[in-house]
């Protein structure tokens, strides 16, 4: 399937959509001077081609009491365990994110936990998964960048 092109309008309602999924149609019609049906068949166009893919809710972790991020990287005694590993490691609910990776790990994890004590536990989890080597923990003392904002701009100045 080819590249789809999108032009100005469509970056304007990608970019008020990062902000709020929840943004009515008629709003983004209202502030960019075009029809609500004209956004919803845009939106319907860029669906279909797998640019946008449904939309989500973004949590505030802190307030809910799972504040502390770690970084797990997990080593496998052997890389042909992959695919079973990662079944395990979608088990636990705490590892929010999972990469597959080159270098110097297998995996890449995320973890959210309450403390360190629960980290410890998740980790411990993850440690005790067959398959695994290793891990390797990095704390996150603070989320400082998490902007879809300006890589969404580089790839349209890119098109």
């Amino acid at each position: 399937m080819g590249k789809i092109k999108l032009d100005e309008i469509d970056h304007q309602i990608l970019d008020m959509l990062i902000d709020n999924t929840r943004i009515p149609f008629t709003d983004i019609a209202k502030k960019l001077l075009i029809s609500a049906g004209t956004v919803h068949v845009r939106v319907k166009k860029m669906e279909e081609a797998g640019i946008i893919r449904g939309s989500s809710l973004t949590l505030d972790y802190k307030k809910l009491g799972y504040s502390f991020i770690a970084y797990v990287g997990v080593y496998l005694n052997n890389t042909s365990q992959t695919k079973f590993v990662l079944e395990r490691i979608n088990e636990i609910a705490y590892v929010t994110v999972a990469h597959i990776t080159t270098g110097k790990f297998n995996i890449f994890c995320k973890i959210r936990a309450r403390s360190t004590e629960h980290a410890k536990e998740v980790i411990f989890m993850l440690d005790d998964i067959e398959g695994v080597y290793r891990t390797e923990t990095m704390i996150s003392l603070e989320e400082s960048i998490n902007d879809k904002k300006r890589l969404m701009h580089s790839i349209f100045n890119d098109m």
